[in-house]
């Protein structure tokens, strides 16, 4: 499964637009009826997190004006993947306590570990992918 979506372009700590928050959400539901599609219920909690983070961050810091999702179900793992189409690498920063953003791909691996999965960036930063064992 593969969906495209439009953002509007964002510059800085400018905030989201209503409609491209609501996008986070109906990127997790999209997740949660594969999932329940291909009988794998039980991952929806993790993915649904997965995805909103993955998803949350194309749109907060990239730039661009487009993003791909796509997850699929191929021998024995599931793979998500969100593309920008801009280069730059996803990395995973410390922040401190006080800090109200910035974990996200922390959570995001912890996650992926704790189902003994990978994640990491390709095209040249472009996408952000993880995958996990069904």
């Amino acid at each position: 499964m593969t969906t495209c979506v439009a953002i509007a372009r964002r510059s800085g700590s400018e905030s989201l637009s209503p409609e491209d928050a609501s996008r986070v959400g109906a990127m997790r539901r999209l997740a949660r009826a594969r999932l329940k599609y291909c009988g794998l219920q039980t991952m929806s909690d993790d993915v649904a997190i997965i995805v909103s983070e993955l998803f949350t961050n194309a749109i907060l810091h990239s730039g661009g004006t487009q993003i791909t999702f796509a997850m699929t179900v191929r021998d024995g793992s599931l793979r998500i993947s969100v593309r920008d189409g801009m280069p730059g690498n996803a990395e995973i920063h410390s922040v401190d306590g006080e800090a109200e953003t910035g974990r996200g791909l922390s959570l995001v691996a912890s996650l992926v570990d704790a189902r003994h999965g990978t994640w990491g960036v390709s095209d040249a930063g472009a996408t952000t992918w993880c995958s996990i064992p069904c």
